[in-house]
């Protein structure tokens, strides 16, 4: 999604936290590529880091009018009985509340210059209802349903807010899931094939585009047709 953005004509930056190896990678990629790209580690939870976040980008690339909201943490799929409140406030803290304190932070340079692109990382767990995943599925559709108000209330200020939804996409951290339950999921795909990094990164550089100045609060699935409507 980075480098996607980038390869558009825009100045990126990579917020990290504990990969800081993987953020070194892709932007010295991004260097090899002539984008303009600098790191920055923040905890998006944490409401003082996240304003040391807008202002460290804004000092050092100027004041941000995309994010594209990614951070995750570790989702193991288990039995509603294995899981405590504390999981499920973390899973809260990741995909509502990050997304929260980072737009609250961009929006008054947004809200005057009447521009700005708003992009939640979601996930078809949500439409899909993935059982013995309750705490992850649950955020994710409140995730959703933050996406959709919050595109009613910005609109004015031509300001999008979307969604982009992923199917499984095998990365980095993919690598110990069991063979099984990769084979799995494949044969389900209609499209015969897995998604790729770069599948996510066409849709979230469109949406940061002018071309699709007149589309917000929209959730696109982008899954090889594992859900439709």
């Amino acid at each position: 999604m980075a480098i996607a953005l980038g390869d558009a004509g825009a100045k990126v930056v990579i917020n990290y936290f504990n990969g800081k190896e993987q953020a070194e990678r892709t932007l010295e990629e991004m260097r090899s590529r002539d984008i303009e790209a600098v790191m920055i580690r923040a905890d998006v939870t944490n409401e003082r880091q996240v304003q040391k976040l807008i202002d460290d980008t804004t000092k050092r690339l100027g004041p941000p009018d995309i994010a594209v909201f990614n951070a995750t943490p570790d989702q193991p799929q288990m039995p509603i009985e294995k899981y405590d409140w504390d999981f499920h406030q973390q899973m809260l803290d990741f995909f509502v509340k990050s997304p929260f304190l980072m737009t609250r932070a961009m929006l008054p340079r947004m809200k005057k210059k009447k521009f700005g692109r708003i992009i939640n990382i979601g996930s078809e767990v949500f439409r899909r209802g993935v059982p013995n995943f309750s705490p992850y599925v649950a955020a994710k559709g409140a995730q959703a349903g933050w996406t959709r108000s919050m595109a009613s209330e910005l609109a004015p200020w031509h300001i999008t807010v979307n969604m982009v939804s992923p199917g499984w996409i095998p990365v980095e951290r993919h690598v110990k899931d069991p063979k099984a339950l990769k084979d799995g999921y494949e044969a389900l795909i209609p499209m015969k094939r897995w998604g790729v990094p770069g599948d996510i990164g066409g849709i979230v550089a469109f949406l940061a585009s002018q071309q699709a100045a007149f589309i917000t609060g929209q959730d696109v699935a982008v899954n090889g047709g594992m859900t439709v409507g």
